[in-house]
Parts: structure tokens; C-alpha cells; sequence
């Protein structure tokens, strides 16, 4: 059960991030996080009325307000390092984030059997080479380097954070409620000084309408992270973190699969590579 709650997690998070890349080219990169947040602010306030889960309120949502905190963090650092580039550079060490909740996991006194130290290691080498990192000829930022990593600390911390946020299903609805309210006055707080500073909310020459074309796609963004989270937290509960958070940590190898197969984007050989070592890593830490 953890490994198909976690390979549901990449996929719901590389189609999340694939759905969030496309709009991005036409909605500045801030709207579309808010937007999409505030979507699955309203779903999922629904269904913690509709579930009674508000009863579960408790300690243990600190940890989801945490999590709603360094998620905008992490996401806006990535944003920057991504356009200070280069891309190729950036986006697989953007994925090494699982090394923190793998890093509680063995803290607390998990042991993984060799079979699945060696799936680990050959899934975070496919991960990474997925992303398809420039190998050469390709000049790095300090400050790219440092906002990679604090975004991939922070991917890696709201895994570990919304893992501790409920212990029941009804619990885990409404953990995932408080932590899209954090992430919306977060990011809109975010948005709202951007704006002050003059940068566009919206694409220049264009209203509203534009926004409310997007809705359904914005919508599919935000529910696809909600339930990716969610999936995750169940995962992490039922099985050894350290498998959980590695197979759910290929979620780079779904959105260069999906880019492939819509936007008919041809895969370099190094991501081909790395979608080869991912499958193989996790079939090593399934049978273990």
C-alpha cells in the first residue's frame, strides 16, 4: 500500500507540475500558486464541513501550518533560481529535497534492507538525471545555486511536516485545509507586495477574463497538489518514510513523460537515462 499511495503521489505531482508549467507562459508564476490555492482552499473547506473533520482540531496542526509556510518559500525560491538558470542545472537539484524526509526516517530508526538502500540510490541518481542536468558548458549563479537548495530543503521539509499533520483521514482533510490557508495568505501576501512593487498580476494588456479562462486548469493544479499531499501523508504513516518519500520524489520523471507525450517534446538521452534508473529503483524498493 505505501508503494502505490507514493507512485500516486508522483504522478498526481508531475501532472501538477507539467498543468503548472503550461501556465505559467501565460499567467505570471505567483497568480498562478495563489490562484490554484485558493481553488483547493474552497474543496477542500467543503468537505472538512461536510466530513465534520474540523472536530479533529489539534497540536498536530501546527505541523500543517508549517508546511503551508515554507511550501510558498520554497516555491518562490525555485522560481527565481529557475530564471537566474540555467534551467538544466537547476530543476534536478531542485530535486533533492528527498533527502530530508529520507533523513528523518533513518534519524527516527528506520532501517532499509540492502535491497532497498540500493533502490533508493539508483531512484535519487534517475530523479536527478531526469531533470536532465546540463553537463557541461553551463555557467551556475551563487545565488541560483543557494535558492536551488533552499527550495529543495523546503520541498523536502513540507514532505516530512504534513506527514505529522493528522493521524486519521478526517484529521488529514482538515490538516490539508490549514495548510492551504497558510499557503493563500502566504502567496498572497507574496503577490500583493510583488504588486506593490509594480510587478504584473496579470499579463500586460489583459483583464479578469483571462483568468477566468484558466479556472479549470488552475483548478486541476491546486487538487492535484492537495491530493498529492495527501496521498504522501497516508503513504509516510503506513510504511517506512524512506521508501515513501523516494518513490514519491519521482514525480520529475511523470512531468518530462507528460511533456513528452503532449507537448511532443523529444527527451535527451540523459533524461531517458534517468527515467531508466527511476523504474529500476523503485521495482528494487517494491520487492524489498
Amino acid at each position: 500500500m505505501t508503494t502505490l499511495l507514493a507512485l500516486a503521489t508522483a504522478v498526481l505531482w508531475g501532472f501538477a507540475d507539467f498543468g503548472g508549467g503550461l501556465l505559467t507562459r501565460r499567467l505570471p508564476s505567483l497568480t498562478v500558486v495563489v490562484a490554484s490555492q485558493v481553488i483547493a482552499v474552497a474543496v477542500l473547506g467543503t468537505v472538512v464541513v461536510a466530513t465534520g473533520a474540523w472536530r479533529e482540531v489539534g497540536p498536530q496542526l501546527w505541523f500543517a501550518a508549517a508546511a503551508g509556510l515554507v511550501g510558498p518559500v520554497a516555491m518562490i525560491a525555485f522560481y527565481q533560481a529557475l530564471a537566474l538558470g540555467p534551467m538544466g542545472v537547476v530543476s534536478p537539484l531542485g530535486s533533492l529535497g528527498v533527502v530530508v524526509p529520507v533523513g528523518i526516517g533513518l534519524t527516527v530508526g528506520e532501517r532499509p534492507g540492502v535491497g532497498q538502500i540500493a533502490g533508493i540510490a539508483v531512484a535519487v541518481v534517475g530523479i536527478v538525471l531526469a531533470g536532465g542536468p546540463e553537463l557541461r558548458g553551463a555557467p551556475v549563479q551563487r545565488r541560483a545555486v543557494l535558492l536551488t537548495l533552499l527550495a529543495a530543503f523546503g520541498f523536502g521539509a513540507v514532505m516530512a511536516l504534513i506527514s505529522h499533520a493528522s493521524t486519521t483521514v478526517t484529521g488529514l482533510f482538515l490538516a490539508l485545509f490549514v495548510q492551504r490557508v497558510t499557503n493563500v495568505a502566504a502567496g498572497g501576501t507574496a503577490l500583493w507586495l510583488s504588486a506593490r512593487r509594480g510587478r504584473p498580476v496579470l499579463p500586460a494588456g489583459s483583464g479578469p477574463s483571462v483568468l477566468r479562462a484558466a479556472l479549470p486548469a488552475l483548478a486541476f493544479v491546486g487538487l492535484a497538489d492537495v491530493a498529492a499531499n495527501g496521498t504522501y501523508a497516508l503513504a509516510a504513516q503506513r510504511g517506512p518514510v524512506t521508501v515513501a518519500a523516494v518513490l514519491a520524489s519521482l514525480y520529475p520523471v511523470v512531468t518530462a513523460l507528460a511533456a513528452r507525450g503532449v507537448l511532443k517534446e523529444r527527451l535527451r538521452a540523459v533524461q531517458a537515462a534517468g527515467a531508466g534508473l527511476a523504474l529500476a529503483g523503485t521495482v528494487l524498493l517494491a520487492a524489498g
